[in-house]
C-alpha cells in the first residue's frame, strides 16, 4: 500500500476515463497496471424530438463526479490525493455527432451512435464509396445533415466524437486516435488516414451544393496509439478536477472509441485475435489477416488502435433489457422482505440461466429498445413470448433473455463466418455480461460456436483499455508496438478462463434462435402498431 502511494504521489499513475451509455468510469492503474483505484458517475441518454442525446452540461458533471470519485478512492485507499498523473487518456462511446461552429459553438444537441435517423445518408454513402457506412457512423449523420437541409451546416467547422470532444476541451487539439477515427469515416490502414478516395469521392458528390467547406476541413486529425495528442492545459485540469489539486501539462494519449480500449482491454489488437464488448450494446471484433470479399450492410469496417483493419458486428441493444427484467424481479423480492444488494441479486438471477432447458423450453424473447440495423429496424419494442403450453420457470425465463441478449450478435457473426471464413483462435470477453461467473461466457460460447476467454479484468472492460492506451503514451520506448507493450507489461501474468462451446448448448441455442426469427416477425408488427 506504501509503495502504491508512493507511485500515484510521484505522478507515475495512468489514468482512464470512458464514457459508456450509462456509466463515466475512471480507472487508475499502478507499477503493473492493474487497476488500482476507480471512480463512476451514473448517466442515461434521453429521447427528445425524437433524437438520442446527453445534455452538455451532463457531460462535464459527470466527468467531474467521476474524476472525484476516483480522487477519493485513492485518498481512502493510500492516504494521498493525486496531484499529477503519467498520462491520461480519454474514451467514448463512438460514432454519433457533435458539430461547432468556427467560435467552437455546439451548434445542434448531440446526437448518439443510438440513433438510427440517417438510413438514407447511409445507403448513399455506402452505395457511393462500396463500402459499409453504418447509421450510427458521424459522417452518416453529417450527410443526412445536408440531405435533410438542417440550417446548421453551412456554419459547420469541425465535427467529432464524444471522446474526440472533451480531448479537445481539456487540450486543445482536435485530434481522433486511428480506431474512434474509423468510426466517423473509413480509414486506410496503409496511411493511418481517412481514405484520400472516398474523401475526394465524397467531396465530389457535394460538389453541386456549393457548401463552405470540403469534408477534410471538418475532421480530426488522426493519431495513432502511443502518439503525441497534446496535454492537459490550466483549464483543462480545471474542467476536470475543480479543487486545483490536479497539476496541468499531464501528455494525453489519442482519444479512443469503445471498441479500441475493448480490443486493448482484451489483448486482442493482433491478427486472427477477437473480443467481444458485451454490455448495454453487444459488438464482436475480429482483428483479420486479409481484407473481406464483400461489403455488407451488418458488418462495420474498424481499425485497431494502432489502425490494422478489424471487421466488426455491432448490435445496439444487449444488457438493457436483460436488466430491467432483473431489477423487477429484485422489486417483487423486496416486497416480499428479501434483503440483498444489487450484485447478489444479478449474479442469483443470471446463474438461474444455468437451470434453464438449453432451448429455454419455448420462451422467447427480442430485447430491442431501439432500432437494430443488422436485422432491419428503425425501431423497437422489447417483447417477452411463450406457447400457451409452455411453463412459465425462472430457469428457463432468464435463459430466454440472456439468449436474447446475444442473439442479434449470432445473426451477424454468420456473415464472418460462413461466407467469408474468417478463423479466430478465441473470442475474448469483456462488459458487463460476463461479471457473473461462467453464465455469459458459456452461454456466448454455445451461441457462437467459438471458445470464449475471460480475463480476471473482464469486468474492467474499455475504461481500463483507456488506462493502458494511457500508460504506453506515457512509456513507449523506441519502436515498441502496441502488441509487445501489452504483452509484456499488462498480460505477461493474466489470469483468466476459457469455456469451449458444448453440443448440448450448441443445439439448444440453434433451436432457440429458429423461434428468435419467427419472433421478429411479430417484432415488425409490435413496431407498426405499439
Amino acid at each position: 500500500m506504501q509503495d502504491i502511494a508512493t507511485f500515484v504521489s510521484a505522478g507515475k499513475a495512468s489514468l482512464g476515463i470512458e464514457f459508456g451509455s450509462t456509466r463515466i468510469k475512471a480507472v487508475l492503474v499502478g507499477p503493473d497496471l492493474a487497476p488500482i483505484a476507480q471512480g463512476a458517475f451514473d448517466w442515461e441518454n434521453r429521447l427528445e424530438d425524437g433524437v438520442w442525446t446527453y445534455h452538455d452540461d451532463e457531460i462535464w458533471a459527470g466527468l467531474r463526479a467521476a474524476y472525484a470519485a476516483l480522487a477519493s478512492d485513492v485518498e481512502r485507499k493510500y492516504g494521498v490525493w493525486p496531484e499529477r498523473l503519467a498520462a491520461i487518456g480519454f474514451s467514448a462511446m463512438m460514432h454519433g455527432y457533435l458539430a461547432f461552429d468556427a467560435e467552437g459553438k455546439l451548434l445542434v444537441p448531440f446526437r448518439t451512435w443510438r440513433n438510427t435517423i440517417t438510413g438514407a445518408a447511409a445507403d448513399e454513402l455506402s452505395n457511393l464509396l462500396s463500402f459499409n457506412i453504418p447509421q450510427r457512423w458521424t459522417i452518416a449523420h453529417l450527410h443526412q445533415a445536408v440531405l435533410n437541409g438542417e440550417k446548421h451546416v453551412p456554419d459547420v467547422r469541425f465535427v467529432t466524437t464524444l471522446a474526440g470532444y472533451v480531448h479537445w476541451r481539456l487540450t486543445g487539439r482536435k485530434v481522433l486516435g486511428v480506431g474512434d477515427a474509423s468510426g466517423v469515416f473509413p480509414i486506410d490502414s496503409a496511411t493511418l488516414d481517412y481514405d484520400a478516395r472516398m474523401v475526394a469521392a465524397y467531396d465530389g458528390l457535394l460538389a453541386p451544393r456549393d457548401l463552405p467547406w470540403k469534408l477534410r476541413d471538418l475532421l480530426p486529425e488522426v493519431l495513432p496509439a502511443g502518439a503525441d495528442a497534446g496535454a492537459l492545459t490550466e483549464e483543462g485540469a480545471r474542467l476536470l478536477d475543480p479543487t486545483g489539486a490536479l497539476q496541468a501539462g499531464v501528455p494525453l494519449a489519442p482519444p479512443e472509441g469503445d471498441a479500441g480500449t475493448g480490443m486493448v482491454a482484451t489483448n486482442s489488437v493482433a491478427a486472427r485475435t477477437g473480443n467481444v464488448s458485451a454490455g448495454t450494446s453487444v459488438f464482436a471484433m475480429a482483428v483479420l489477416e486479409r481484407p473481406l470479399k464483400g461489403w455488407y450492410p451488418e458488418v462495420d469496417m474498424v481499425t485497431t488502435p494502432t489502425g490494422k483493419a478489424v471487421a466488426m458486428v455491432h448490435c445496439n441493444t444487449c444488457t438493457s433489457d436483460l436488466n430491467a427484467w432483473i431489477e423487477l424481479l429484485g422489486e417483487a423480492a423486496a416486497a416480499l422482505g428479501a434483503s440483498f444488494d444489487k450484485p447478489k441479486l444479478y449474479d442469483t438471477l443470471f446463474e438461474k440461466a444455468l437451470d434453464g432447458a438449453p432451448d429455454a423450453a419455448g420462451l422467447v424473447a427480442c430485447n430491442y429498445l431501439a432500432g437494430e440495423p443488422v436485422t432491419g429496424f428503425a425501431e423497437g419494442r422489447p417483447m417477452f413470448a411463450r406457447p400457451p403450453d409452455a411453463k412459465l420457470r425462472l430457469g428457463d425465463f432468464m435463459r430466454a433473455h440472456v439468449y436474447s441478449a446475444v442473439a442479434t450478435l449470432r445473426l451477424g457473426m454468420d456473415i464472418l463466418f460462413r461466407k467469408e471464413n474468417v478463423a479466430l483462435d478465441s473470442l475474448l470477453g469483456h462488459g458487463g455480461l460476463f461479471k457473473a461467473p461462467v453464465v455469459g461466457q458459456q452461454i456466448l460460447a454455445d451461441a457462437l460456436g467459438v471458445p470464449i476467454t475471460c480475463l480476471s479484468t473482464a469486468g474492467e472492460g474499455g475504461p481500463w483499455g483507456m488506462a493502458l492506451l494511457a500508460a504506453y503514451r506515457a512509456e513507449k520506448a523506441g519502436g515498441e508496438t502496441l502488441e509487445a507493450f501489452l504483452a509484456r507489461r499488462a498480460f505477461a501474468s493474466a489470469k483468466g478462463s476459457t469455456l469451449a462451446p458444448t453440443a448440448t448448448g450448441k443445439t439448444g441455442f440453434d433451436a432457440w434462435l429458429a423461434r428468435y426469427r419467427g419472433l421478429l416477425e411479430a417484432e415488425k408488427a409490435a413496431v407498426a402498431s405499439l
